[in-house]
């Protein structure tokens, strides 16, 4: 049984990776806020749909789509298609969250985003098991700073140049040090490795969108193609998995 100590210890660690986060979370929110203005957004549109939306990934697909006036129909499977990965979140995190009542995961859902999902999984995997004070502190450090960026970038208007400040290009470079976070064998590295090979070639042809969902559909089954090394079969073999703690198969 992990100890309320340890416990605190890994939040305290998670909390130096959020604060990260939280920094990059304002200014890209801001980028938002300028975009959806450039939509002809309301004050108003702006801040709901990063409340009642909150996905930065499809916000923004679907805020250039509306934009160049694309039809519903098109933002509606776009938006899908670009939230598609938070299926595979989910079921990473099912086995952590399977104690917990429906109304609490369903909750729970709204705020899981794809830095929600990096540093709540690493302090999971780190503890072995759910603790939802940890999740609500990194839910909340991207929440609280997304939903300000997007009004202050909206009110902001045109005085900030996205490009020279390289904003455009803080989303994409934070992921990518969470991602490294959670790296601990060689099957994490071959499941990144392939993904980035799917991703890349995939997102020329078809896009950015697609080539992220294609990467993070597909990297996996790389990771799953690598045997594992003794470390990892030694870990698995003394860590209980947290679905076989709370009783289910």
């Amino acid at each position: 049984m992990i100890s309320e100590a340890t416990a605190r210890e890994s939040r305290r660690r998670m909390l130096g990776d959020a604060v990260a986060v939280a920094s990059y979370a304002l200014p890209v929110g801001l980028v938002y806020g300028l975009a959806a203005l450039q939509a002809h957004f309301s004050l108003l549109d702006a801040i709901t749909s990063s409340v009642v939306v909150f996905a930065g990934g499809s916000q923004f697909a679907a805020v250039g789509l509306v934009k160049d006036a694309a039809p519903w129909l098109a933002i509606v499977g776009v938006t899908a298609l670009v939230n598609a990965r938070h299926l595979l979140y989910s079921a990473a995190l099912a086995p952590y969250t399977a104690g917990r009542p429906v109304k609490e995961r369903a909750f729970m859902a709204h705020f899981l985003t794809d830095e929600t999902f990096a540093l709540s999984m690493t302090h999971f995997r780190r503890l072995g098991r759910f603790d939802p004070r940890g999740y609500w502190l990194a839910a909340m450090f991207i929440f609280v700073p997304w939903n300000i960026g997007t009004a202050l970038g909206y009110l902001a208007g045109g005085a900030v140049d996205v490009h020279r400040l390289g904003l455009d290009i803080a989303f994409p470079a934070a992921m990518a040090g969470l991602s490294l976070g959670m790296v601990s064998g060689r099957r994490d590295v071959a499941a990144a490795l392939g993904a980035v090979a799917i991703a890349l070639p995939v997102g020329l042809v078809g896009g950015p969108s697609v080539g992220l969902v294609a990467g993070a559909v597909f990297g996996p089954f790389f990771g799953l193609a690598v045997p594992p090394s003794a470390k990892e079969k030694l870990i698995t073999a003394e860590t209980p998995e947290p679905a076989a703690q709370a009783g289910l198969p």
